[in-house]
């Protein structure tokens, strides 16, 4: 028997999800560029890659990663510096390349890919699941392991009930953008700027 306070996860992982960070951004972006599709391949992504700590939670590694300066700070950095990278890519966008992007777009399963490698590889995220999770667990629950890897697996499952359907908003207008490539362009960029910032952000924000 799953013991939790379901209601109360619900409404604070809602706050939580709509609250807009990199894992936004990277949507937005990415269905901007190719369309619906492609945002919500790379929301899939993202949820993904939250499946992934979730499993990294239920099996202790958030205890880890809080106990061992150095497995963070190894994560913590690999973490940032794809952040980076996405978005230098994004920064370095220009009005002639994107007629060549659209003629060779990013295929789906790449763009999935880039949703669950941003997400999986940034460890205040498992370590917000270890601490966030057993919040919900009910005291002398019969198994909190299994209720903390159900509540990981809904709070997955709630970020793509949110990002997707940004991923098809955002895909709406990629066809009146990608006629107005200035426009686009500075969108790209601006996309980038944000996500080196964060990337710079966790890379040099101190552990709580």
């Amino acid at each position: 028997m799953i013991e939790v306070t379901w209601l109360l996860f619900v409404v604070a992982s809602l706050v939580l999800i709509v609250t807009p960070g990199q894992d936004m951004i990277l949507v937005m972006s990415r269905s901007i560029a190719q369309g619906a599709a492609a945002g919500v391949a790379t929301a899939a992504g993202v949820s993904v890659g939250l499946v992934g700590h979730t499993l990294l939670a239920t099996l202790g590694l958030g205890a880890i990663l809080r106990t061992s300066e150095w497995l963070f700070l190894a994560l913590k950095l690999a973490g940032a510096a794809y952040l980076v990278y996405l978005g230098l890519q994004l920064l370095r966008t220009r009005d002639h390349e994107l007629a060549i992007a659209g003629a060779a777009p990013r295929s789906l399963w790449r763009l999935f890919l880039d949703g669950a490698l941003s997400n999986v590889s940034n460890p205040k995220i498992a370590v917000f699941y270890f601490a966030f999770l057993p919040q919900f667990v009910l005291p002398g629950a019969a198994h909190p392991t299994l209720s903390v890897f159900v509540l990981g697996l809904l709070f997955a499952a709630l970020t793509f009930v949110v990002k997707g359907p940004v991923g098809l908003a955002a895909g709406a207008l990629s066809g009146w953008l990608r006629e107005r490539p200035r426009v686009l362009t500075w969108l790209y960029r601006g996309s980038g700027a944000v996500l080196v910032g964060l990337g710079l952000k966790l890379a040099f924000e101190r552990r709580a």
